[in-house]
């Protein structure tokens, strides 16, 4: 991966513009994680087209895979990896101390990946969407579909109650119902979902905004969602002992996805609380003994 800082010092048939966003990239690649190709520009006083024909003379599709490179870099930089594989973390000769320590060194290190992948301003605009749609639909499969009901529950605390696709219906079924007063979550590790592709394009023939998190930066998906949040890992489709990586880094976007939809109305969220604490807790909704009101909390 080094070998993309090298090519940005080597390459010699580069414009006045891409030299310009090439010294950029290479003198401030620290700062490249949190920015968009508009604040790229800006910095540099070139424009989005001089950036992707920078990406392309580089042999990247776009800007969003060059982009994808580089925090992969940063990433590297910041953070020594302790070489935890996320498909075998852990040896046959490990004892019980051994796997703990590894699986908490595979969870710090899948986060702190995350979190220099993560597109702030989409996460915004994504969190403000979720709260302005009549109806949240969410569409996952396998493990990821047991984080979104994390996810789900959590909403509730805030009076959004999203469905999930298999919850009362068929997929296809629940994808058909779904009208440009809503909006659809769609999360995919491996963004190789045919059903996923069909619905996705049919959002974007209805006008439905579509928001799709995944671990494929050149997914097919991608193309089809409004809004996109890729976060890599080198977790395996298959050839892994369990899905890892992948469901933490889903489980902090989606922690991450909540706390920011909260906090867009924290004084009203936090009496909303109370008042619901005191119904549950001492009002007509309260258990007859304190060990049924604790369940409140699982």
């Amino acid at each position: 991966m080094m070998f993309l800082l090298d090519k940005l010092q080597a390459t010699t048939n580069l414009t006045a513009n891409e030299e310009r966003i090439a010294t950029f990239i290479l003198s401030h690649i620290d700062e490249i994680p949190q920015m968009t190709i508009e604040d790229l520009a800006k910095k540099t006083y070139t424009s989005h087209s001089a950036i992707v024909r920078l990406a392309k003379k580089l042999d990247y599709e776009g800007f969003k895979e060059f982009k994808a490179e580089l925090v992969e870099i940063v990433y590297r930089n910041l953070h020594k990896i302790d070489n935890v594989n996320p498909n075998f973390p852990f040896d046959p000769s490990d004892n019980s101390e051994t796997i703990a320590k590894k699986m908490a060194t595979l969870y710090t290190e899948t986060i702190q990946r995350s979190v220099v992948q993560l597109d702030y301003p989409l996460l915004e605009q994504v969190a403000k969407l979720l709260l302005k749609a009549k109806r949240i639909f969410i569409f996952a499969q396998g493990d990821t579909q047991i984080r979104c009901r994390g996810f789900q529950n959590k909403l509730m605390k805030i009076n959004r109650f999203p469905i999930i696709g298999e919850e009362y219906a068929d997929e296809d079924w629940v994808a058909a119902n779904v009208t440009e007063e809503d909006c659809v979550m769609i999360l995919s590790y491996s963004g190789r979902v045919k059903q996923y592709e069909r619905f996705l394009q049919l959002f974007h023939d209805k006008k439905i905004p579509s928001v799709l998190f995944t671990g494929n930066a050149h997914g097919e998906l991608n193309e089809l969602a409004d809004y996109v949040q890729v976060v890599t890992q080198t977790e395996y489709d298959f050839w892994k002992i369990g899905t890892f990586s992948s469901q933490v880094a889903f489980q902090y976007i989606l922690d991450t996805l909540f706390s920011i939809m909260y906090n867009q109305n924290y004084q009203k969220n936090v009496v909303n609380l109370k008042n619901k604490y005191h119904l549950l807790k001492k009002g007509l909704l309260a258990g007859e003994n304190p060990a049924e009101n604790d369940q409140l909390n699982d």
